[in-house]
């Protein structure tokens, strides 16, 4: 084969490529007429993550790329591999920027041309991205015709040219693959296509040239791709040209489902639609990485040395000798990575267990060969299938050969840090009597005690990596083999405490137990509820409508001189409830984007009136622990807050405006929605130190930020969220100040009930209460809080779910980094919401912040441990994602909370409250007032 032309239409969705149009006609009738009469057609399956860089790598290259990739964003190769590019004798390449330089700029035998990245408006129409590289191959080769280099090298077998097209990719994002600006993008790629053949027979008039029609990933109708939805995994493909099989009649046997799936999951032999006409025409489906060896047969070149694709014989017009042989060359392509391993793996493995399938291997290639030699074809063609198929088992066995170990050391090692927290909290935030009253023996004993089980574990440690360092295993190795050891050695090094914890156990009441069994209890069951979550949002609109009504109850029983507050936590929660019935895919509405930013202005409004009028009313400093507020600069403040929030209403419909109309963004408008967001949140800063004052600030100061990254419902789910915090701490200070004060400490007269009398422990901090078994309820609250705030909007099963034209207020011209960093921000700031009222919480609980921060971390561990049972490495890659990127979520939730709080503390850090003093004062006054009322 001499030359083989790759068009590439990246974005483009198979079912908008096939189907018809309004008039009946094809949307793409070169490519039609080319079903019809000259070459093969299907479906090509993508596995998930269905993005740019992936899918490419799975055309040219035969494999499916490791997400790891998606550190440098796609935009780099993290390990290089051999491609049909690097087989090529030449390559030409033109087209996108974010995609030619990644795979052909490091090659010596290319030439390469990409537009500048500033082409990639999403506020235009971006068709103009496939005019350029058709224009520009057209001008490669009628420059080549005076350079005799250039056309040397062209004119060798064994040339690729790449065109990618960017367009509908860029149109889908922008404009969604339903618009009549991306379905007459296809078109202008079906026309720029056929004058491309026409140029290509022109230049090469020898009739040696294949042609691969086919895209990277679908569109989804939300103008986004990333996940396994159909629409994102199903592309066209279209082969014809020199070397290439002609189309067939279909039969009623190519309907019939033979239980065989694609790299998608999605079946073989699905209908073919009626509106794509194409019913009566033989389809070909195959998965994405088949494309890679399907190429390197047409040119006559080695398959890439990664490939695990296998070879479409459908797509080749060979006889079946040669399809025989070039599928036995395909197996053992694909064996000889098996065997590889296999010898890496037997080299530095002390007890080494072969994959048995394969230990007569020489003998299956044997047979091969006697099938082929014999004149046996078909049944050769069937015995190479087959062992390409045990060849892949046999990749994933040597691909997961320690996965016994590592499931043991990972599961020990977070089971060792749930134990070391919880003995932490135990004593460093409770009064829990761990210690007896012999303070110099127990210092002298438990010192020694520690020293001898340190150094055992170390030399076992030791001993261990030596181990691993013999079977030269990864540096990840040691550390998840470290972390364990190192968790349990300081568990043991504090055996006198847990002893002292067995001995207090023992001689605890029942009644004690009861509290525990019952905590533990409801602590599980919501934990399990919020792992179900991750799968079935639902589940939050059943905890809020229960949580409102159970919330009512408990304001209305200790606020009985507030009768509406149980009403707006009841109707707050119910409110937030609705949010997670609704499809994550948002729809545009500006209308009710500009509504939520007035809505915001209303409740800030209404809360500041309300603590104003209220300043100097004893119950309202009670129950909601807050500081008189002065008609003072805190109001011209307010004001500011409300202008900037109402701006940047009115910025978030001129800026749509624009895009309706398919205009670029003007910079200045640009430049002023990064003012308003960037600025209004450094003014909480300046706000009263009240609670109720300084969360109304931090309320209005993100609200800009949002609403200018807002595109429909989630505006209003802002303000839902915000009032149920709300209700929250209004529960909480019901709660608080429901026990009439004494003169010991709460916990004191709590703990006496259940505890053997003891000396205890004086906490860390004497201004703050210890931790008690109730105080869960926070822990758990903020979790439930801190999920509901991200599935409010969103999936976290899927990153597809955030829309990416959220960010088009900011910035228009495509850059992956400062885009994907906005919408981190878009979901960040319900998080820091939730933060800052959970520190509001433990300031009015006079809780140690770290200390609840302690308990947050264990009960993410338990999910934490439940989700790692729930990671695969079977079925859909769609499935082995969603759940690698659960467990990967809930593990950096340690880090992540962590970062929430230190952010929120900027904000929280001055809070005012009224010491525990005047609490008591204020809490008499109410005594006495309500008796002389009575």
């Amino acid at each position: 084969m001499k030359c083989s032309l790759g068009p590439y239409a990246d974005g483009m969705r198979a079912d908008k490529f096939f189907e018809r149009d309004r008039d009946g006609q094809p949307r793409a009738p070169f490519l039609h007429n080319i079903m019809h009469n000259k070459g093969r057609w299907g479906l090509s399956h993508a596995r998930p993550p269905t993005e740019s860089r992936p899918g490419h790598v799975a055309i040219i290259a035969g494999f499916y790329e490791d997400p790891s990739a998606v550190t440098k964003g796609w935009k780099a190769n993290p390990v290089e591999f051999d491609s049909v590019f690097n087989r090529s004798r030449h390559t030409v390449a033109f087209g996108s920027p974010d995609i030619v330089p990644i795979f052909c700029s490091a090659l010596p035998h290319t030439y390469t041309d990409s537009y500048s990245t500033e082409f990639e408006d999403f506020a235009t129409d971006a068709s103009f991205l496939d005019e350029w590289a058709f224009d520009r191959l057209e001008r490669f080769l009628k420059e080549s015709q005076s350079d005799p280099k250039i056309q040397k090298d062209i004119k060798d077998d064994g040339l690729i040219i790449f065109l990618h097209l960017l367009g509908c990719d860029t149109n889908g994002h922008a404009h969604r693959p339903y618009s009549d600006i991306y379905l007459n993008n296809i078109n202008l790629v079906d026309r720029g296509i056929e004058s491309t053949v026409k140029l290509i027979e022109e230049y090469f008039p020898d009739g040696k040239t294949a042609y691969v029609f086919t895209s990277d990933h679908g569109m989804s109708n939300k103008g986004s791709h990333g996940d396994g939805d159909p629409q994102n995994t199903e592309t066209p493909i279209v082969v014809w040209g020199s070397g290439v099989r002609g189309p067939e009649m279909a039969s009623p046997e190519d309907d019939v489902d033979d239980g065989l799936l694609f790299v998608d999951q999605h079946r073989h032999h699905e209908n073919t639609p009626a509106s794509w006409g194409l019913k009566h025409i033989e389809r070909t489906d195959i998965n994405q990485g088949d494309i890679a060896p399907l190429m390197s047969t047409l040119l006559g070149l080695p398959c890439p040395l990664n490939s695990v694709g296998t070879l479409p014989v459908e797509f080749l017009a060979l006889d079946k000798r040669d399809q025989a042989r070039a599928m036995f060359g395909n197996a053992k392509q694909v064996l000889d990575q098996v065997l590889r391993k296999s010898q890496l793996k037997q080299a530095t493995s002390l007890f080494f267990k072969p994959f048995m399938p394969l230990v007569e291997y020489e003998s299956m290639l044997a047979s091969i060969d006697q099938l082929v030699s014999s004149g046996q074809f078909e049944s050769a063609l069937e015995s190479a299938q087959e062992l390409i198929k045990v060849a892949l088992e046999g990749l994933h066995y040597f691909q997961t050969y320690d996965w016994l170990f590592l499931m043991s050391t990972v599961i020990m090692g977070y089971l060792g840090w749930m134990v070391y927290v919880f003995l932490h909290i135990l004593e460093t935030y409770t009064k829990f009597p761990l210690y007896s009253h012999r303070k110099a023996q127990r210092v002298t004993g438990r010192e020694s005690g520690k020293r001898m089980v340190r150094l055992s574990g170390g030399l076992l440690m030791g001993a261990c990596s030596l181990l691993l360092l013999f079977e030269r295993a990864p540096p990840l190795y040691h550390a998840y083999l470290g972390l364990a050891m190192f968790f349990w050695t300081e568990i043991f090094a504090h055996f006198r405490l847990l002893q002292n914890v067995g001995s207090v156990i023992q001689t605890t009441k029942f009644s004690w137990f009861q509290q525990v069994i019952i905590t533990s209890v409801i602590s599980f069951i919501v934990l399990e509820l919020l792992v179900a979550s991750f799968f079935i949002r639902e589940v939050y609109t059943g905890i809020f409508s229960v949580a409102g009504v159970v919330g009512a109850v408990v304001v209305s029983c200790n606020m009985r001189d507030l009768s509406m507050v149980p009403a707006f936590v009841w109707a707050s929660c119910w409110f937030l409830s609705a949010f997670t019935m609704m499809p994550t895919q948002i729809a545009d509405n500006t209308a009710l984007v500009v509504g939520s930013g007035i809505l915001v202005v209303m409740v800030a409004s209404i809360g500041r009136w309300l603590d104003y009028i209220n300043a100097s009313d004893p119950y309202w400093k009670l129950k909601f622990c807050t500081t008189a507020s002065k008609l003072d600069k805190s109001w011209l403040l307010l004001c500011i807050q409300v202008l900037l929030v109402l701006a940047s209403s009115g910025m978030v419909w001129v800026t749509t405006s624009y895009r309706a109309q398919k205009k670029g963004l003007p910079f200045i408008h640009q430049a002023i929605n990064w003012f308003l967001a960037g600025f209004s949140m450094l003014l909480p800063l300046k706000s009263p130190r009240g609670i109720l004052p300084r969360l109304l600030s931090i309320f209005l100061g993100f609200a800009p930020l949002f609403l200018l990254l807002s595109i429909g419902y989630e505006a209003l789910f802002y303000t839902a969220l915000e009032l149920v915090l709300f209700s929250w701490i209004l529960v909480e200070s019901a709660i608080c100040h429901s026990v009439v004060p004494s003169s010991s400490p709460k916990w004191e007269r709590l703990n006496s009930n259940y505890l053997p009398e003891s000396t205890g422990r004086q906490s860390s901090n004497s201004a703050l209460c210890s931790i008690e078994l109730h105080h869960t309820r926070v822990a758990l609250c903020f979790l439930v809080l801190i999920n509901v705030a991200f599935f409010g909007t969103g999936n976290m099963a899927s990153v597809a779910s955030f829309e990416i034209s959220s960010v088009y207020r900011f910035i228009t011209i495509f850059d992956p980094f400062i885009m994907g960093a906005l919408l981190l921000c878009k979901i960040f700031v319900p998080f820091i919401l939730v933060t800052c009222a959970f520190s509001a919480v433990t300031r009015i609980l006079e809780l140690p912040r770290l200390g609840c921060y302690f308990v947050v971390l264990l009960l993410s561990d338990v999910m934490t441990i439940h989700f790692f049972f729930l990671v695969k490495n079977t079925g859909s890659w769609m499935d082995i994602g969603q759940s690698i990127s659960h467990f990967g979520i809930m593990s950096a939730q340690v880090v992540f909370v962590l970062i929430l709080f230190a952010l929120s503390s900027v904000f929280t850090h001055d809070l005012d409250l009224l010491s525990s003093e005047q609490r008591s004062s204020l809490a008499r006054l109410q005594t006495s007032n309500d008796h002389k009322y009575h």
